[in-house]
């Protein structure tokens, strides 16, 4: 009976064994996601052709471009072009930047591992996902719904949960989430929406284009003294334009102008 007991505890520490054996082995390491990640070789060479050779210098930019598949937030049926440097239309008439702008951007904000981001226009999410490789937290806010409920479902799908995107529009900021060390903006009002600088910490950041439709150029600012530093134009740039209230005020303030140059006119002798 002794023999038999032994032999039986002998026979579940080998099953126990072997199940601890199997599922270890069944896991992948990171050497062997590696080797599977067939589009690895391709954002190598979008790093090196695209970003390095076109002035790209910050190593934990260039580390986080070749770490995220850019192919998973575009279309099926466009995926032959997502290591291009190419603007890919992604619904909404909206489109997902070229992987160079983005990387401009992205150095120009001087992201820090300890920042909390706030962006405007999760877009396709692919900005959101590079900034959640070298910040703390992404704060990411996108006007049109089907376009923010896909990107949150693609960064859920690639574990980017440091990311906390919603719909609305981006004008109006994250208040909740509040002060923020940097702010990136992906699309272009014609000047900064107060709330993103009421909403930037002090000594804060912020990248942002501006301009219309036609004529813009990438800024950065600094918030010194509760106020923006003078713009610094560091690169003509052409993004789709900010919606919304942005958009509203400037038609607002187009219109005012109109009346204000007939008024002249009217004035003027005949």
């Amino acid at each position: 009976m002794m023999i038999r007991r032994k032999w039986l505890s002998l026979t579940a520490g080998f099953v126990m064994v072997s199940k601890e054996a199997s599922s270890q082995q069944a896991k992948p390491s990171a050497a062997d996601k590696k080797s599977t990640d067939r589009t690895a070789a391709a954002r190598a060479r979008m790093v090196q052709r695209h970003l390095k050779e076109h002035g790209i210098k910050n190593p934990r930019v260039l580390d986080a471009f070749r770490t995220v598949p850019r192919h998973e937030f575009i279309r099926v049926e466009v995926r032959h072009l997502a290591y291009e440097d190419e603007s890919i239309p992604i619904g909404e008439g909206q489109t997902i930047t070229p992987p160079f702008d983005v990387a401009f951007m992205t150095e120009a904000l001087d992201p820090q591992p300890t920042d909390k981001v706030y962006e405007v226009g999760t877009g396709s999410g692919y900005q959101a996902a590079i900034l959640a490789q070298l910040v703390k937290d992404v704060y990411s806010v996108e006007i049109h719904k089907p376009l923010a409920d896909g990107a949150a479902r693609i960064l859920k799908k690639l574990g980017y949960d440091n990311v906390k995107s919603r719909h609305g529009d981006g004008y109006e900021g994250w208040p909740d989430a509040a002060p923020f060390d940097a702010v990136i903006v992906t699309c272009a009002p014609e000047k900064v929406p107060q709330p993103l600088v009421d909403q930037l910490k002090e000594g804060g950041r912020i990248v942002i284009p501006l301009g219309d439709r036609y004529k813009q150029s990438v800024f950065i600012m600094y918030k010194k003294g509760g106020k923006l530093t003078e713009p610094k134009a560091i690169r003509p740039t052409l993004f789709v334009p900010m919606t919304g209230r942005a958009q509203r005020e400037a038609a607002s303030d187009s219109g005012k102008g109109a009346i204000q140059k007939k008024d002249l006119n009217d004035t003027k002798p005949k």
